[in-house]
């Protein structure tokens, strides 16, 4: 042992006892969920216990502020008393993890919400994941297969590739993740699927647990939901703890699906927390640091040279009034890998999967398919395009046969590669069944 360390270890034993340093604090003020306490010296994203009479409480440390400990409840405020004492609990910055939570639904804190036994496990994960080198990422090689025949062909998804899915509300990005969830699980192309509702309705949590947790893939499904009631740091605590699962598995050598629906849910819940904190709104509302919230989420999937295993990322993103230019939509588009655009007037047609072809990009498709796929799929695109884009003249009897051979193709097969685009909910199209029916179409 040093001299300094000795001499610090001689003056904390001779300090009074008032000075030794204290086991809990003191609420001394609170506005919403937002808690000030003094006396209690721990680490952001230490988990606390309010002992507030016979109902506890549950807090979390956010921040600093002129020397006192910012905590947000878990919970809501009601019958929250001031001079309540606050206790530190668990280890901090680390989240439970584990094969336990296969087979089950669990809130923000790891707790079961499927009515079943509690969760036993002694595996834990840092909350913030643990960073690597970007050079001990192995690049995306292998195509990844959905289930969902137009994004198999048109956009092919790539094993431990990020893809976002983007929309306004109501146009199907649920009912979108439900069918790829569905299909990497009976195609085989995903060993664990970890499945994170955040800020979404309750009813979706129940029927998305309901449709999930009753069928031959129950057995390598987690479901992480938060709804949309809950304190904006446990709908957050809620995306670190699936990412975090499925960091777990990876390191296993295993691959997994991730689902985080959605991330704008996630990016709304940091704004909220850095708006308390007294961080300035920057883009739109939102403060620098719910932007660099979801660039860090999403950094964490990926393929692991060093497991072999992989995280492949499905991310939806909420663009607030179809507005593609939302920045969170921005944010997203810029660092993930591929994003797929669902289209309101596709909808409002009938078509479903609402996908706009012409929208959409995966940028490692060229990497992981045949040319003569890729040759395919890019003539799709430019008949749809050319359709889409003459759509009202066509419709309106202005456009005269035999003036443009591509868009006379495109007016000729339109309710072919239409039907090719549509998929019913609870039907499966492998990605090699998806590949050939491409090939057949356009001939």
């Amino acid at each position: 042992m040093t001299a300094p360390h000795a001499a610090i270890l001689n003056d904390l034993a001779a300090a009074p006892a008032d000075f030794a340093p204290r086991r809990f604090g003191i609420v001394t003020a609170c506005d919403g969920g937002l808690l000030e306490v003094s006396g209690l010296s721990i680490p952001v994203g230490a988990m606390c216990r309010v002992a507030n009479g016979p109902a506890a409480l549950s807090a979390e440390v956010i921040g600093f502020r002129s020397g006192r400990t910012m905590m947000m409840l878990l919970g809501d405020t009601v019958q929250l008393r001031p001079g309540a004492r606050v206790i530190p609990t668990g280890r901090p910055g680390m989240l439970p993890v584990g094969e336990a939570f296969l087979r089950r639904a669990v809130d923000g804190e790891g707790l079961p919400i499927d009515g079943g036994l509690p969760i036993h496990t002694r595996r834990e994960w840092p909350a913030g994941g643990v960073r690597t080198a970007a050079l001990d990422r192995s690049p995306v090689r292998q195509p990844f297969d959905t289930g969902v025949r137009a994004l198999n062909a048109m956009t092919t998804f790539g094993v431990g590739q990020r893809i976002g899915v983007m929309a306004g509300s109501g146009v199907g990005k649920s009912v979108l993740i439900d069918m790829i969830a569905r299909g990497a699980a009976q195609t085989r192309g995903a060993d664990v699927v970890v499945v994170g509702l955040i800020g979404e309705r309750a009813r979706e949590v129940s029927d998305f647990v309901e449709r999930h947790m009753d069928d031959a893939s129950r057995h390598k499904t987690i479901v992480v939901a938060v709804p949309a009631d809950h304190a904006p740091n446990l709908r957050l605590r809620g995306a670190m703890l699936a990412t975090a699962m499925a960091e777990h598995f990876r390191s296993q050598g295993k691959r997994v699906l991730l689902i985080l629906d959605s991330l704008t849910r996630v990016a709304h819940a940091a704004r909220e927390i850095g708006l308390l904190l007294g961080e300035p709104g920057a883009a739109r509302g939102y403060p620098p640091s719910a932007l660099a919230t979801i660039t860090k989420l999403v950094e964490r999937a990926g393929n692991s040279a060093a497991s072999g295993g992989s995280i492949t990322g499905l991310y939806t993103v909420l663009a607030d009034g179809d507005n593609q230019d939302d920045p969170v939509v921005d944010t997203a588009r810029s660092i993930l890998d591929g994003h797929i655009v669902l289209s309101r007037d596709l909808a409002q047609r009938g078509q479903y999967p609402a996908i706009d072809i012409a929208a959409s990009l995966s940028r490692v498709m060229n990497d992981i398919v045949p040319p003569a796929h890729q040759q395919h799929a890019r003539t799709f695109r430019a008949l749809t395009s050319s359709y889409e884009a003459n759509r009202d003249l066509v419709l309106m009897g202005a456009y005269r046969i035999g003036a443009d051979q591509q868009l006379d193709r495109a007016i000729a097969m339109h309710g072919a590669l239409t039907g090719f685009l549509c998929q019913p909910q609870g039907e499966v199209v492998n990605l090699d069944t998806s590949g050939a029916q491409l090939a057949a179409l356009l001939g």
